[in-house]
Protein backbone atom coordinates (compact mmCIF):
# COMPACT_ATOMS: atom_id res chain seq x y z
CA UNK A 1 0.00 0.00 0.00
CA UNK A 2 0.54 3.52 -0.65
CA UNK A 3 -0.84 6.11 1.59
CA UNK A 4 -0.88 9.53 -0.21
CA UNK A 5 -1.80 12.97 1.30
CA UNK A 6 -2.41 15.94 -0.74
CA UNK A 7 -1.93 19.68 0.48
CA UNK A 8 -1.50 22.95 -0.72
CA UNK A 9 -4.43 23.63 -3.17
CA UNK A 10 -6.79 27.51 -2.46
CA UNK A 11 -8.07 29.86 -4.30
CA UNK A 12 -6.20 31.69 -5.66
CA UNK A 13 -6.55 34.96 -8.90
CA UNK A 14 -5.35 34.14 -11.74
CA UNK A 15 -1.59 34.71 -12.42
CA UNK A 16 -0.89 33.45 -9.11
CA UNK A 17 0.30 30.66 -8.01
CA UNK A 18 0.15 27.38 -6.06
CA UNK A 19 2.42 24.30 -4.63
CA UNK A 20 0.88 20.86 -4.20
CA UNK A 21 2.27 18.41 -2.41
CA UNK A 22 1.46 14.75 -2.41
CA UNK A 23 3.19 12.60 0.63
CA UNK A 24 4.15 9.05 0.76
CA UNK A 25 2.91 8.94 4.44
CA UNK A 26 4.74 6.63 6.56
CA UNK A 27 6.79 5.66 3.44
CA UNK A 28 9.16 7.05 0.36
CA UNK A 29 8.17 6.76 -3.52
CA UNK A 30 11.15 4.47 -4.28
CA UNK A 31 10.57 2.10 -7.64
CA UNK A 32 7.13 4.45 -7.77
CA UNK A 33 6.27 6.95 -10.51
CA UNK A 34 4.08 9.64 -9.19
CA UNK A 35 1.42 11.97 -11.39
CA UNK A 36 -0.47 14.85 -10.77
CA UNK A 37 -4.43 14.14 -12.10
CA UNK A 38 -6.90 16.70 -12.55
CA UNK A 39 -10.74 16.49 -12.76
CA UNK A 40 -13.08 19.60 -13.40
CA UNK A 41 -16.91 19.23 -13.38
CA UNK A 42 -18.62 17.52 -16.03
CA UNK A 43 -14.96 16.51 -17.12
CA UNK A 44 -12.39 13.33 -17.67
CA UNK A 45 -9.60 13.18 -15.05
CA UNK A 46 -6.59 14.33 -16.68
CA UNK A 47 -2.88 13.57 -16.51
CA UNK A 48 -1.21 17.02 -15.68
CA UNK A 49 2.29 15.76 -15.43
CA UNK A 50 4.30 12.45 -13.69
CA UNK A 51 7.62 12.19 -12.67
CA UNK A 52 9.78 8.70 -12.71
CA UNK A 53 11.22 7.57 -9.06
CA UNK A 54 14.52 8.77 -10.52
CA UNK A 55 13.27 12.06 -11.52
CA UNK A 56 14.44 11.50 -15.19
CA UNK A 57 10.92 11.15 -16.84
CA UNK A 58 9.29 13.56 -16.63
CA UNK A 59 5.76 14.42 -18.66
CA UNK A 60 3.82 17.53 -18.95
CA UNK A 61 0.47 17.69 -20.35
CA UNK A 62 0.79 20.34 -23.52
CA UNK A 63 -1.92 23.27 -21.69
CA UNK A 64 0.23 23.37 -18.51
CA UNK A 65 3.79 23.17 -20.11
CA UNK A 66 5.95 26.70 -19.08
CA UNK A 67 3.82 26.85 -16.33
CA UNK A 68 3.83 23.90 -13.96
CA UNK A 69 7.10 21.73 -12.61
CA UNK A 70 7.06 18.62 -11.20
CA UNK A 71 9.94 17.99 -8.54
CA UNK A 72 10.48 15.44 -5.94
CA UNK A 73 12.72 15.88 -2.75
CA UNK A 74 16.40 14.01 -2.69
CA UNK A 75 14.54 11.33 0.06
CA UNK A 76 11.43 10.64 -2.88
CA UNK A 77 9.07 11.21 0.47
CA UNK A 78 7.00 14.50 -1.10
CA UNK A 79 6.13 15.17 -5.13
CA UNK A 80 5.32 18.76 -5.73
CA UNK A 81 3.49 20.27 -8.42
CA UNK A 82 4.25 23.99 -8.45
CA UNK A 83 1.62 25.98 -10.39
CA UNK A 84 2.32 29.34 -11.85
CA UNK A 85 0.63 31.90 -14.15
CA UNK A 86 -2.69 29.87 -12.93
CA UNK A 87 -5.78 30.58 -15.32
CA UNK A 88 -9.17 29.79 -14.63
CA UNK A 89 -9.07 26.72 -16.75
CA UNK A 90 -7.13 25.55 -14.17
CA UNK A 91 -9.73 25.21 -11.53
CA UNK A 92 -10.28 21.47 -10.72
CA UNK A 93 -9.57 18.71 -8.30
CA UNK A 94 -6.48 17.68 -7.96
CA UNK A 95 -5.09 14.03 -7.54
CA UNK A 96 -1.95 12.57 -6.75
CA UNK A 97 -1.54 8.94 -8.07
CA UNK A 98 1.51 7.04 -7.78
CA UNK A 99 2.21 2.79 -9.06
CA UNK A 100 5.08 0.82 -10.53
CA UNK A 101 4.86 1.16 -13.68
CA UNK A 102 4.60 4.00 -16.53
CA UNK A 103 3.12 1.75 -19.11
CA UNK A 104 -0.02 3.68 -19.54
CA UNK A 105 1.00 7.02 -18.06
CA UNK A 106 -1.73 9.35 -19.16
CA UNK A 107 -4.11 6.78 -18.05
CA UNK A 108 -5.96 7.05 -14.80
CA UNK A 109 -6.16 3.30 -15.13
CA UNK A 110 -1.91 2.76 -14.70
CA UNK A 111 -2.02 3.78 -11.10
CA UNK A 112 -3.15 2.00 -8.27
CA UNK A 113 -2.71 4.33 -5.40
CA UNK A 114 -4.43 7.48 -5.14
CA UNK A 115 -4.83 10.71 -2.68
CA UNK A 116 -7.77 12.34 -1.84
CA UNK A 117 -7.63 15.23 -3.78
CA UNK A 118 -7.40 19.14 -3.35
CA UNK A 119 -9.41 21.77 -4.66
CA UNK A 120 -7.80 24.46 -6.57
CA UNK A 121 -10.05 27.46 -7.84
CA UNK A 122 -8.50 30.08 -9.88
CA UNK A 123 -10.59 33.39 -9.67
CA UNK A 124 -10.80 35.74 -12.84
Amino acid sequence: QVPLVESGGGLVQAGGSLRLSCAASGRTFRGYAVAWFRQAPGKERELVAVINWSGDNIILTDSVKGRFTISTDNAKTTVYLQMNSLRPEDTAVYYCAADRTLATPHSRWNYDYWGQGTQVTVSS
